[in-house]
């Protein structure tokens, strides 16, 4: 038994080694200096309006722990007051809390989708997006990123029998460009495709009180479903998937995600719903998150950085080689700017970058400190 546990460790420790000749392997690391590398974009995690609304919730007699999943013991009424609540904000019949965005994908695509079935799904998608679809089983179909004529031509030679499906994120977590919903929903359509949209980036930053970009396209009816997760525009956790009553309560019998995990603490439903009103009321922290974003943008192109496509308030600095990627991070950390580096498999073989993601609490001073300290990063030997 010992020869064999040590065969697989060494095993391990020659695949760590791999990663580390291959200048990809990952440490946990504490953000210290400016941050920029958190999805917190309007900068509530330290809202003290959020922190009141947990003390509140205890101090009620809420419980610590929720003791079970939601089909045990753990479905409190304040759980599906929350889910109430985002389904008449986000403008959708219904709604189902998961613990995570990435429980919420792979629940929602590993449960809809079936063997029969055909999904298309952008090649910049999320893990979690890959993940459910590989889990479902149906037969998959990724289309070069954004590429709606080689979306169309897969569409139009679909084979027969079964479902389509089109999966794509909104706002595009590595690139920070913005899917044309619009141009996809008319894809969808003309061939009889449901759509299902990641909003994990574009709730609470796009759309009227900050509803995603789905609210900004005016729903269009062949939205399947959303998924918007709030541990990044709302400071909080967990995630919502938007969608019908029927779908719903599909999910609660068939999403094993959601079926086999303890329910969060009740008392975190009252976060949520505190960051829901405050989100709602955040046009001015959504005009500056814009404002900055796009000054960074422009001031990045103008010095010659590629920063590919962005339209958000993720801002890609592509370098190209893992090398570059994690020297320049690391020059940018000692100037007290907290950077981390990019690298496959989380984005494709030479597009190493910095992934600067902005929130709202940034001062455009900080910006001009960083384009300064980056091109010193640069040009250092």
């Amino acid at each position: 038994m010992a020869d064999r546990a040590g065969s697989v460790l060494d095993r391990l420790r020659e695949e760590l080694k791999r990663l580390e000749s291959g200048r990809q392997l990952r440490r946990l690391e504490q953000v210290q200096g400016i941050d920029l590398s958190s999805n917190d974009y309007l900068g509530l995690a330290s809202d003290p309006r959020l922190k009141r609304a947990v003390i509140r919730a205890l101090e009620q007699g809420e419980r610590a722990g929720s003791t079970g999943s939601r089909l045990l013991s753990g479905n409190a009424e304040q759980w599906e007051n929350l889910e109430s609540e985002f389904a008449h904000y986000i403008g959708s019949e219904a709604s189902l809390f998961f613990s995570s965005g990435y429980a919420a994908n792979t629940g929602l695509l590993s449960a809809v989708l079936g063997p029969d079935d055909t999904v298309y799904s952008d090649s910049a998608n999320h893990a979690s997006i890959i993940d459910g679809i590989r889990l479902s089983k149906a037969r998959r179909v990724i289309f070069p990123h954004l590429d709606l004529n080689f979306l169309e031509d897969r569409l139009r030679a679909s084979p027969p029998g079964g479902h389509r499906f089109i999966a794509v994120e909104s706002v595009f977590s590595m690139e920070g460009d913005r899917a044309p919903l619009r141009e996809i929903a008319g894809l969808a359509e003309r061939h009889g495709a449901e759509l299902i949209v990641d909003e994990a980036h574009a709730t609470g930053v796009f759309g009227l009180e900050g509803r995603g970009a789905i609210a900004e396209e005016a729903h269009p009816p062949c939205v399947l479903a959303s998924v918007h997760t709030c541990g990044k525009a709302f400071g909080s956790v967990g995630s919502f998937v938007a969608c019908s009553e029927v779908l719903k309560q599909f999910l609660v019998n068939r999403a094993r995600s959601f079926i086999f995990s303890t329910a969060l603490p009740p008392y975190l439903a009252a976060q949520v719903s505190a960051s829901i009103n405050i989100v709602r009321e955040a046009d001015d922290l959504r005009a500056r998150l814009h404002s900055l974003a796009a000054a960074l943008q422009a001031k990045l192109r103008a010095q010659g950085w590629d920063t590919g496509n962005s339209a958000s308030q993720i801002v890609p600095v592509i370098l190209g080689s893992n090398e570059l990627a994690l020297a320049t991070a690391a020059r940018l950390q000692r100037a007290c700017f907290a950077v981390r580096a990019i690298r496959p498999p989380s984005v494709p073989e030479g597009t190493s970058r910095l992934r600067l993601s902005l929130n709202a609490r940034l001062s455009f001073e900080d910006l001009q400190r960083l384009t300064q300290a980056l091109g010193t990063a640069t040009s250092e030997p």
